[in-house]
């Protein structure tokens, strides 16, 4: 069989064992140490935030941020339905609703009209939303003029969930910072990754300040171990932090390549009727760090649908896979409040996610876009 071709495997830039081998030979093995402070000073400088946390993972920077905005059982959060689970876990982890609202087509992103609709809604209800999470889906920026716009306007604060978004701008400034508190992730199949990990990013010195304590188990300032607060166990480890220094080294070089992989797909595409790139950049002022290059298949032109092209790759040991499923079509927020016309659901059901890793090779598109061709050739099967 051939080998693997992953959809977006870890790219290590050669400096990141320099930091961990420091970390060894001082002994800082321990969940932080200099390489957590010196990543957090990384973070801070490369998105222009004034502070960062390093933490345990995306997830656990989305729940303190939620935990830091005072979002408790009963409450009401918005949140974009085209997402990772992830984006709305954290809210039932504070025992809140989430209130789901579809994408425009433009970017896949939340759509703003919407967004006004389900606040105009829950109010009408008595149900003022308690935040707002926003996702920038696979790098692309959200219509953040328009979003920040009516948040403002209702007074809802933003929780900005840039996890798949580093590298990524909307008008110059760099996604993450457009919220009262931006999420990062590092997981192992982000655009630069620390194994597994997160971050949370903002202004307010506070915040980053209350996050950090709450981290650490919330471990009051006494010679004993006493907890006026629930705390957790969320901070990043030293040895994570060093593989962090070392990749953000190299993000600049990694967005390029996933934005070059972006673009030899849509050059590729152009001769095949049927299956688009998308999205592409809307509106000027939008950047995307492309951290996966996405299609959307027509059926009707292709006779193939997305689960043909998936499989017919996956037989190859290429992997692919659809797009996020839409949040409220999940089982587990079946009761929880949708409000859109279901462009998510749409694209769902025609969009794949392709190989997009930043160390693909020449070999790899060859096979890459040698299988589409050859799985676009064969005779329709009826479904």
């Amino acid at each position: 069989m051939n080998p693997r071709v992953y959809l977006s495997s870890p790219h290590m830039g050669g400096t990141e064992q320099e930091f961990v081998t420091e970390a060894f030979r001082t002994n800082w093995i321990a969940p932080l140490g200099p390489n957590v402070e010196g990543f957090e000073q990384d973070l801070a400088s490369y998105t222009g935030a004034k502070h960062a946390a390093a933490l345990s993972s995306g997830t656990a920077a989305l729940h303190l941020a939620l935990i830091i905005l005072g979002v408790e059982a009963g409450d009401e959060v918005i949140c974009s339905s085209f997402t990772f689970s992830a984006s709305a876990n954290p809210i039932a982890y504070q025992g809140a609703t989430p209130v789901f609202v579809d994408s425009e087509k433009d970017t896949w992103n939340i759509d703003p009209e919407a967004l006004e609709t389900a606040i105009k809604a829950r109010l009408a209800k008595g149900k003022k939303p308690k935040a707002a999470v926003i996702v920038h889906l696979y790098g692309m920026p959200a219509k953040m003029r328009e979003i920040t716009s009516i948040l403002n306007r209702y007074e809802i604060p933003l929780i900005e969930d840039a996890a798949e978004a580093l590298g990524s701008t909307y008008e110059g400034k760099p996604l993450g910072t457009f919220g009262v508190l931006g999420v990062l992730s590092f997981n192992g199949n982000k655009i630069i990754t620390t194994s597994g990990g997160g971050a949370l990013i903002s202004d307010d010195e506070a915040m980053i300040k209350k996050a950090r304590f709450l981290a650490t188990q919330a471990r009051d300032p006494a010679p004993h171990y006493q907890h006026s607060h629930i705390g957790y166990n969320y901070r990043m480890s030293n040895i994570c932090a060093g593989i962090g220094r070392g990749q953000m080294q190299v993000l600049n070089d990694r967005v390029a390549a996933r934005r070059g992989v972006f673009e030899r797909y849509r050059k590729f595409f152009a001769n095949v009727p049927g299956i688009t790139p998308a999205p592409l950049e809307p509106l000027a002022g939008m950047f995307s760090n492309r951290w996966l290059s996405t299609v959307l298949i027509d059926e009707k032109q292709t006779g193939l649908n997305r689960e043909d092209i998936r499989q017919a790759l996956e037989k190859d040991n290429i992997e692919t896979r659809p797009l996020w499923k839409p949040l409220h079509l999940q089982p587990i927020f079946a009761d929880a409040p949708y409000y859109g016309d279901r462009t998510s659901e749409k694209l769902f059901d025609q969009g794949l996610c392709l190989p997009s890793g930043s160390n693909l090779t020449d070999a790899d598109f060859v096979r890459i876009e040698g299988m589409i061709g050859q799985t676009l050739r064969k005779p329709v099967a009826s479904h």
